[in-house]
């Protein structure tokens, strides 16, 4: 009898508490709304707005549970809600802030990585409710999509029914969380989330089992996922570009190529040819270590560490940038020795798109 009555207690207490923070939330949204002029231009009394305010915070989480699976929100009959408004709901719901997915973008979404979004909060001054929602957001989706075959941007989309773009960067974020990539070095920061979605978007069309359409067909195969996981076997064959390091004929070769077309067409071309060999070094090492899953982690800190950082401390400006990496990719064309074309056109046309992108203040 008393376990009954203390328990009995509990739910109380927990209910006022929930009862409470309604409150408080809906006086929040009530302040705001007067701020806006409602009540001048309504000429509805202070009362009023708040019954109504309360009101959409009761439809609000009565429609909560349908926007976590949005395709039973439009068929549900309870609320008559037009389509347009029904996209709209959706897509503010899923909708994040920028600073809030930089904090959490490539970790884990897990519980441990959950228990952060205090102090997340407290650094980008984004309320933790909302924290919550986006985290939870980003966690759902990842679990609905990441062992689907196809598209990843379709399958979001179809599931989740948001815009083509948002579509877009929840599948970043799905791949970023996947295959874990670093982002929160200190040398990493001057990057936006929209950069490392550009990224993201182009390692997926090129560097994924998707990429080359490398479906099974068996269905009951155990393959990785198509566009999630990136591919192993084109990972494993990346190592055959050291030799474009490692022979120093194809080296010294590959860089008079670059020097020859380039020569009067660069501001920093004294620069380039000094470097050249450090920066080839740096670029197809980095290929010829995705082998292994930290250096994969690890892909856009190399990147910044081996290219963006010596052509910043050497002011390249972003025109020579180009002008460079188009040559150093095309002239390899012109290497006799060189029996890794495919291969290397497939790295270097993702890289050079990642590298122009990565290469700002």
């Amino acid at each position: 009898m008393k376990t009954c009555i203390a328990s009995g207690w509990m739910v109380t207490q927990v209910c006022v508490a929930s009862s409470r923070k309604a409150v408080v939330l809906v006086n929040d949204a009530v302040a705001l709304r007067v701020r806006s002029g409602i009540l001048e231009q309504t000429g509805a009394t202070a009362g009023v707005l708040q019954s109504d305010t309360m009101d959409h915070y009761r439809t609000f989480h009565m429609l909560e549970r349908l926007l976590h699976a949005p395709p039973k929100l439009l068929h549900q009959l309870i609320f008559q809600i037009p389509p347009s408004r029904q996209a709209l709901l959706i897509e503010r719901y899923y909708t994040f802030d920028e600073a809030f997915v930089r904090e959490v973008l490539g970790k884990k979404l897990s519980k441990g990585t959950k228990k952060d979004l205090d102090d997340i909060s407290t650094k980008t001054g984004i309320t933790l409710k909302s924290c919550r929602r986006q985290f939870d957001n980003f966690k759902r989706v990842f679990k609905v999509v990441e062992e689907m075959r196809g598209s990843l941007v379709d399958n979001i989309q179809q599931h989740f029914l948001l815009s083509d773009r948002l579509a877009r960067d929840y599948a970043a974020i799905v791949f970023f969380a996947n295959n874990r990539f670093e982002t929160g070095k200190k040398k990493l920061q001057y990057l936006s989330f929209g950069d490392f979605a550009f990224c993201a978007e182009l390692m997926i069309q090129n560097w994924t089992l998707g990429a080359v359409g490398e479906a099974p067909t068996d269905p009951d195969s155990q393959m990785d996922d198509m566009d999630v996981d990136l591919d192993k076997e084109f990972l494993q064959d990346l190592k055959e570009l050291k030799v474009l390091v490692a022979d120093k004929d194809l080296l010294d070769l590959h860089k008079s190529l670059v020097c020859t077309v380039l020569r009067g067409k660069l501001s920093v071309f004294s620069e380039m040819e000094t470097n050249f060999k450090n920066l080839s070094r740096g670029l197809v090492n980095v290929a010829a270590k995705l082998t292994h899953n930290k250096d994969v982690r690890d892909l856009f800190v190399d990147l910044v560490e081996k290219f963006v950082e010596p052509c910043r401390s050497d002011h390249w400006p972003l025109s020579d940038v180009r002008l460079f990496l188009t040559q150093y990719s095309v002239s390899v064309h012109s290497l006799d020795g060189f029996r890794h074309q495919v291969l290397w056109d497939r790295y270097m046309g993702t890289l050079r798109g990642c590298l122009l992108r990565l290469y700002h203040d």
